[in-house]
């Protein structure tokens, strides 16, 4: 069983900045590719950002230049730094781990529980 517990999310004005951290516990074998992913009432799930096992980063064209993506692999910990926060990126973000386990060696997609992110104009 793998669980992932996300937190940092919150309140902040325009131009402010949070970080979100997710970590990731359980009979954990090996975690490739990572990810945040945020979803705003009404719309759809959409990917903010994904770094891969060797450190490759991939960002929506809406958060480049204001967010960062990274991990520490020993921790099995994601983070995303959030800079020049708008009102637009108010939605509950998930995070989101490609996971083997040491009783199945294939990967498996995990979720997060969602974390809450408003930015109040």
């Amino acid at each position: 069983q793998v669980q992932l517990v996300e937190s940092g999310g919150g309140l902040v004005q325009a131009g402010g900045s949070l970080r979100l951290s997710c970590a990731a516990s359980g009979s954990i074998f090996s975690i490739n590719d990572m990810g945040w992913y945020r979803q705003a009432p009404g719309k759809q799930r959409e990917l903010v950002a994904a770094i891969t096992i060797g450190g490759t980063t991939n960002y929506a064209d809406s958060v480049k230049g204001r967010f960062t993506i990274s991990r520490d692999s020993a921790k099995n910990t994601v983070y995303l730094q959030m800079n020049s926060l708008k009102p637009e990126d108010t939605a509950v973000y998930y995070c989101n781990m490609f996971v083997a386990t040491w009783r199945q060696r294939q990967t498996y997609a995990y979720w997060g529980q969602g974390t809450q992110v408003t930015v109040s104009s």
